[in-house]
């Protein structure tokens, strides 16, 4: 039996504007904290053609001037979470859908093996929460 390779496709990115205003607008969201990342989760109705779980990455320009630096933290990031999305699946309702933000919190770089601890350690709560 061949195992397919972990894979982040367009489905699983958040996208619309409608749903970072649903995931940040109201204060139905909760939050999680793995320093130096924030886990920002809501679960809400789910929409045809996308994911049972998408993301966002955010890494502010307040953190990181250089977009060289901001996009190394996003790709570690995207990684940890590529390799460790399987901590969700079947987490979600059939009509349900789930939508995560990480925040990036620090002004310093972390090395890629701790940011995949803090982003399996956040998956991991976000489990037992829903």
């Amino acid at each position: 039996m061949m195992t397919t390779a972990p894979t982040f496709r367009k489905q699983e990115r958040i996208v619309s504007n409608r749903l970072i205003e649903t995931l940040f607008g109201k204060g139905d969201s909760q939050s999680l904290l793995a320093y130096p990342l924030r886990a920002v989760f809501l679960q809400t109705v789910h929409q045809e053609g996308c994911a049972p779980v998408q993301i966002l990455i955010s890494v502010p320009k307040k953190r990181f001037k250089h977009a060289v630096d901001r996009n190394r933290v996003k790709r570690q990031i995207r990684e940890a979470y590529r390799h460790h999305k399987q901590l969700l699946d079947g987490i979600a309702a059939e009509d349900k859908q789930l939508l995560i933000a990480f925040i990036w919190l620090s002004d310093k770089h972390c090395q890629t093996k701790e940011v995949e601890r803090r982003i399996t350690a956040l998956l991991h709560r976000i489990g037992e929460r829903l």
